[in-house]
């Protein structure tokens, strides 16, 4: 049994804890929030013997073997790098941190500590997905000559939603690392390295209400974010993400080949795990649904999927800590996402396209 600490208690509360309850070779041992008494709150609801207000009190505890970061992204630098020097395994949401450069320590860092390091990028554990990664390997659609990607959402969409750490720059907000993080570790996954980029961002919403002070104050990050891709092979790859549209067709990959084409798509606005289908056709005929195996379907459907997926990410990292060898997505995933969304930042600042250096070059500088 592993003993794991699930630091951060939004995300965490919600997927982190059960997910890991509900794994039968883990086991939550401590729980950590900056103010004690809702550290003890939690701890207390859910049955977890340990609650701390400090990173350094979690780490003291023999029994923590691995500690799972659900915290705001910029708290995830300094509080994964502590884990890590404590020799620690560590279970990391997304956005890996602030820029490309802190990814690279912590990745470096958990190569040096011989421990086992994974980034929460759960698609690549979403049944329909793996169905979609499976067709595209036994290469269905052929040589692929258009990619488009629109991941749609209203999480942002309400105006009188509160400023917080979201709407700051320097805090990691945003659309592009809530959701293009997660969008640039598909694509990797999915057709391989990006060659070039272009970004273009905006913000729709501009200013909100900071309920603490009453005042309006200005939202610093985007809110929707238009990319285009040329990847490796020379394939163009346009991606469309927005958190302030109301859509139907909330998250939809479009892959067009020389011999098929290959959908991948779900209307399910409340569940963004919940909800995937698959179509593919030839050449002239009509898109037709392909059934999910039995062998790709979670074991047990938790009404929330994202604990459904997160299981299986659990299975992963669990894995790479008995076996002692490297996992995926492990932070080497975590960088190349970080190092997407760091140029696409640029390619927005300059209004200009940005060469992409592969993985290896920049792991290697």
């Amino acid at each position: 049994m592993i003993g794991v600490a699930v630091v951060g208690t939004g995300f965490g509360q919600k997927v982190h804890i059960p997910g890991f309850q509900a794994h039968p070779q883990t086991e939550v041992v401590a729980v950590y929030h900056r103010d004690l008494d809702k550290a003890q709150a939690i701890a207390a609801s859910n049955n977890i013997p340990h609650a701390c207000d400090t990173i350094a009190d979690i780490l003291r505890l023999e029994e923590v073997q691995a500690v799972s970061i659900s915290t705001p992204p910029f708290l995830h630098y300094k509080m994964a790098k502590a884990v890590l020097q404590a020799r620690k395994h560590v279970l990391l949401e997304k956005p890996t941190s602030l820029n490309a450069a802190e990814a690279k320590e912590l990745y470096q860092l958990a190569q040096k500590a011989g421990v086992t390091a994974a980034v929460d990028f759960e698609f690549r554990f979403v049944p329909g997905w793996q169905l979609f990664f499976e067709l595209l390997s036994e290469g269905y659609v052929g040589s692929k000559r258009l990619i488009r990607i629109d991941w749609l959402g209203s999480s942002r969409a309400d105006a009188a939603r509160p400023w917080n750490w979201y709407s700051r720059k320097d805090q990691g907000g945003g659309a592009l690392g809530s959701l293009g993080s997660h969008t640039f570790d598909y694509i990797h996954w999915l057709f391989g390295p990006v060659r070039k980029l272009s970004a273009h961002f905006s913000t729709a919403i501009n200013q909100r209400l900071d309920s603490n002070t009453g005042e309006l104050k200005p939202v610093e990050t985007d809110d929707t974010c238009m990319l285009m891709l040329e990847l490796a092979d020379g394939t163009p790859c346009q991606v469309s993400i927005s958190a302030v549209v109301h859509a139907s067709r909330t998250h939809w990959i479009e892959v067009y080949g020389d011999r098929g084409t290959l959908v991948l798509g779900s209307e399910n606005q409340k569940d963004y795990i919940h909800g995937f289908h698959v179509w593919a056709s030839q050449p002239g005929k009509p898109l037709a649904e392909i059934e999910i195996p039995n062998r790709l379907l979670f074991p047990k459907n938790h009404s929330d999927g994202r604990i459904s997926a997160f299981i299986r990410v659990i299975d992963q990292w669990v894995q790479g800590i008995e076996s002692k060898e490297e996992i995926v997505p492990s932070l080497r995933e975590g960088v190349y996402s970080q190092l997407l969304m760091d140029l696409s930042h640029q390619s927005n600042n300059t209004s200009s396209w940005v060469d992409v250096p592969s993985l290896e070059t920049f792991l290697a500088d």
